[in-house]
């Protein structure tokens, strides 16, 4: 049975995605920061359908958090085998001008570094020259690397810039390893996040601005996702799915 890491998972689209890889008979691993109580929901929800989930507190951001995290994943569920980089943080909504060196490097420790690391580790284990049998790693980011983020999160935008980049050079990087690197760049969905850059209805106030009309749901993400790293996507990397409904 393939051994998933979904980072961030116990809220927004990593809850989606964990739940619906369980349905797909994956043994889940919910990495979370802070919210013990939402992480051990997801994992009581997918052990409910007869799954298999753990919940590991590691912030991404810390290499020897991941470390330690992935040396836990080793024990209970074995190497993974797939891996969902989709843990991430902004801040308030701001113009560039009231940017501080710290808010910044603080999003590009999560974001970048945080994506970096739990790559590494996963390609450690799954790599061919190491003694793995291959993987798959997605990539959560953003229709905001495209659109810049405008008077908002110019920072959080382009810490996702980093993630396209860095998708596109790691599947070149490891696909004759056996791994391959996906990414998907959702747009305007619901979750939480929004209230953490202090502006909760903003999807309801942006969705008519967008072809589609409405803002998206997390579980239409997770589908994107799961699919990515099934083996019906067993001929794509370096690949980006947008979910932006047509922005």
């Amino acid at each position: 049975m393939a051994t998933v890491l979904v980072t961030g998972g116990s809220r927004g689209i990593g809850k989606a995605t964990a739940i619906l890889l369980a349905r797909h008979g994956y043994k889940v691993v919910i990495n979370y920061l802070r919210n013990k109580q939402a992480a051990d929901e997801v994992v009581n929800t997918i052990r409910a359908t007869g799954g298999e989930a753990l919940a590991i507190k590691a912030d991404i951001a810390d290499e020897l958090q991941v470390l330690a995290m992935f040396a836990e994943i080793d024990n209970a569920f074995g190497a993974v085998t797939a891996l969902v980089n989709n843990a991430g943080i902004l801040f308030q909504q701001s113009t560039i001008e009231n940017l501080t060196a710290d808010r910044i490097n603080r999003v590009l420790a999560t974001n970048v570094t945080g994506y970096f690391l739990c790559c590494r580790e996963a390609v450690k284990r799954m790599a061919y020259r190491h003694g793995g049998e291959g993987g798959s790693i997605v990539n959560v980011s953003s229709a905001a690397a495209r659109l810049g983020s405008p008077g908002e999160y110019v920072d959080y935008a382009a810490s996702k810039g980093a993630i396209d980049t860095l998708t596109t050079g790691l599947s070149l990087e490891v696909a004759a390893q056996g791994i391959r690197v996906n990414c998907v760049r959702p747009g305007f969905i619901y979750t939480d996040m929004h209230a953490t850059g202090g502006e909760a209805g903003r999807v309801d106030r942006v969705k008519f601005s967008l072809p589609m009309q409405r803002g998206g749901q997390p579980e239409e993400v997770a589908q994107a996702i799961v699919w990515l790293l099934s083996s019906k996507a067993s001929y794509v990397t370096g690949s980006f799915i947008d979910l932006a409904g047509g922005k």
